[in-house]
């Protein structure tokens, strides 16, 4: 089967955007797993940060992966991938002038659309892990990325957390990052339909939610007709993967676990998460 060029597959994402539905993702992480999501009938794919932070680091999503790291991957989805990838792009990789190195490099490997968020990565000196930059540099980072890529379709998509900020302030940033041209806005954070609703009636760009299987966001039909066209459930592709992984070697070695892990559990075991939490306590004053 002929494999698609990356310019169509950004049009058949441009499709998406302008079309009246709503689309869930497929968690791709390699070329096997995108190979796998576009046999299955996935409409497009998402490489994950927290993912590709596993995949390459085996460590937890604190902004470790280099831009280089990701791009490698990416460019391996990229060469036999036959449905639109979007690149979870985490903050650009630094300030405005690394996000359109981040853009160019990306775009190059063949990703549909990206994602930048306004989080403040990695995390700062005796700054909470949610905290967020200004409005005003966020809207820079976004004006950077449109300047910086070549093919017209591929989406820059503006991603803002929700879920700490109040609604008001939510709306602010949303707006600013529409009137800078951001070509869809990504949320995670949503609450539910109520919360959603006032954000979405002041927006008219197509929406992008992360939702990690939220019931209160269940009902497609009500979310497209709120302007939201991709919905990103979780990784959970990804997780079972690594669950499956442990079985057959444990298996392989006839260890005995005593209690079966789950798929959280080993990732949680694997990563290391509180030894990250002590040295971002102990050398940056980090505040959860």
């Amino acid at each position: 089967m002929r494999r698609a060029s990356h310019h169509e597959l950004r049009t058949a994402f441009r499709a998406l955007l302008d079309s009246d539905s709503c689309f869930h993702t497929a968690s791709v992480f390699d070329p096997m797993s995108a190979r796998i999501a576009a046999d299955l009938g996935f409409e497009v794919g998402i490489l994950g940060g927290s993912v590709a932070s596993l995949q390459v680091l085996a460590a937890p999503d604190f902004a470790l992966i280099t831009l280089s790291e990701f791009v490698e991957q990416a460019t391996r989805i990229g060469r036999v991938s036959r449905l639109p990838v979007i690149a979870d792009a985490d903050h650009g990789y630094g300030n405005a002038l690394n996000v359109m190195r981040t853009v160019v490099e990306l775009e190059r490997a063949g990703i549909a659309a990206l994602t930048i968020e306004d989080t403040l990565l990695p995390a700062q000196f005796g700054r909470k892990s949610t905290d967020l930059i200004p409005v005003e540099e966020g809207v820079g980072k976004i004006r950077a990325a449109l300047e910086a890529r070549v093919d017209p379709d591929l989406a820059i998509i503006a991603r803002t957390h929700a879920g700490v900020l109040s609604t008001e302030e939510v709306i602010k940033r949303t707006k600013a990052y529409q009137a800078a041209g951001a070509d869809g806005i990504c949320m995670v954070g949503v609450a539910d339909f109520e919360h959603l609703e006032k954000i979405a009636e002041h927006l008219s760009i197509p929406l992008m939610l992360v939702t990690y299987g939220n019931p209160k966001l269940r009902d497609n039909e009500r979310l497209a007709r709120l302007g939201v066209r991709i919905v990103v459930n979780g990784h959970a592709a990804y997780f079972a993967a690594i669950k499956a992984t442990y079985d057959c070697l444990r298996e392989q070695r006839q260890v005995a676990t005593g209690n079966e892990l789950t798929a959280t559990e080993l990732t949680h075991k694997y990563t290391l998460p509180e030894d990250y939490i002590v040295w971002a306590e102990e050398f940056m004053n980090v505040k959860e």
